[in-house]
């Protein structure tokens, strides 16, 4: 499923990373948990906690560090997700409990660990499961905690931590998120792109950025909101992710960027999103797919940017007018005329402007009209 519309600034507050459910344990057949590290080993009948997301992320987030081992024979068990290779104690690496993790979408990008008055900079190279455990897959281990950065013997030194400390407080600095690549558009064959709500369709020979994440998210998150048919018909496509339903327009349901989707940990989780004095909770059912795009699996639409928040119209905390009267709207010099059903932003404000700025007046159907003007003011909220 995909989108565009006219971007426009809200906040998304994301629901609290609660428990997802719990495992029993078993007792690990004999020889088969590494204790190395000492890492701990399933317990026959005790009830292990289980998590498909992890706290908030900000620019620098408080975790737990355990110490792991990435090469053959230790304690982390097979090749890392990442890379699907080993790595050896003296290498930085770390791994992420799973809502961190995202998916791989952190994957072979950096954090920055600090504690104990030092810092070491670490490549995520794998997931610590926060979902399973208590298996041979999971080397007969619990499943990890929803906020554990479980680093190298390599990265533990340069923090300070010799062995395991499960209460060991540090900050992870996550790394911005980047471009992932860029695809290149093609014409969409005839009636196979659906510009409902003035959705784009991907354009020949035009090159298109992805991304594998978003930008780090905290209680209240800066996003871009757009409008989508979560209908069957609409230029949502088919059945959304989370539950293979369709949803109606009049339901305020939402779909994330590829990054705050996070592999469907957020699935039917609620949001909240403000903006122009109002706000609304919706429940996310879908991804705005941010790596992929302009094939028929994407209705021909291209890759969304990593920072949306794709509302139904339910959800839409834009205004909704009905057609101008006739003989009311004047289009002379190529003004717009009110379209019914359709949904447009509103604004008390205009974005910053320091010294000289060239502001946008703003027509859809024609070109951007520019002008020169010096002002200093407040920030638009």
């Amino acid at each position: 499923m995909l989108l565009v519309l006219a971007a426009q600034s809200l906040e998304a507050r994301l629901q609290s990373c609660n428990p997802s459910g719990k495992i029993r344990g078993i007792t690990p057949p004999k020889g088969q948990c590494n204790q190395e590290n000492d890492s701990d080993c399933c317990k026959a009948g005790e009830l292990y906690t289980t998590y498909k997301c992890s706290p908030p992320a900000s620019g620098n987030t408080k975790a737990h560090l355990t110490i792991n081992s990435f090469q053959k024979g230790g304690d982390g068990g097979g090749p890392s997700e990442c890379d699907n290779q080993y790595h050896s104690d003296d290498t930085p690496v770390v791994a992420l409990s799973t809502g961190w993790y995202s998916g791989g979408s952190r994957c072979l990008k950096n954090v920055v660990i600090s504690g104990n008055g030092r810092s070491v900079t670490a490549k995520v190279v794998d997931e610590c499961d926060s979902t399973m455990g208590c298996d041979e897959d999971h080397d007969y281990q619990p499943p990890c905690p929803n906020n554990i950065v479980d680093a190298s013997k390599a990265a533990g030194r340069r923090a300070s931590v010799k062995r395991v400390e499960k209460s060991s407080s540090l900050e992870a600095r996550l790394q911005s998120c980047n471009p992932s690549g860029k695809i290149r558009g093609i014409t969409p064959p005839k009636g196979q792109c659906n510009q409902e709500n003035d959705s784009d369709c991907c354009k020949a020979g035009e090159l298109y950025t992805t991304y594998k994440c978003s930008p780090p998210v905290s209680g209240n998150t800066k996003a871009h909101l757009t409008i989508n048919s979560f209908q069957k018909g609409g230029d949502g496509g088919g059945p959304s992710e989370c539950d293979n339903q369709y949803h109606s327009d009049d339901t305020p349901v939402v779909a994330l960027s590829t990054g705050w989707y996070s592999g469907g940990s957020r699935c039917l989780k609620n949001v909240d999103i403000s903006g122009n004095g109002r706000s609304v909770t919706a429940m996310v059912v879908d991804e705005c797919d941010s790596t992929m795009g302009c094939d028929e699996d994407h209705d021909y639409q291209p890759p969304c940017p990593n920072n949306i928040v794709d509302a139904s119209k339910a959800a839409s905390i834009m205004k909704k007018v009905k057609n101008s009267p006739q003989g009311q709207c004047n289009p002379e010099n190529d003004s717009d005329c009110c379209k019914a059903e359709k949904f447009y932003p509103s604004y008390k404000c205009s974005p910053p402007v320091f010294g000289k700025s060239k502001p946008r007046w703003f027509s859809p159907s024609t070109a951007s009209r520019m002008a020169e003007m010096e002002a200093v003011y407040l920030n638009c909220i």
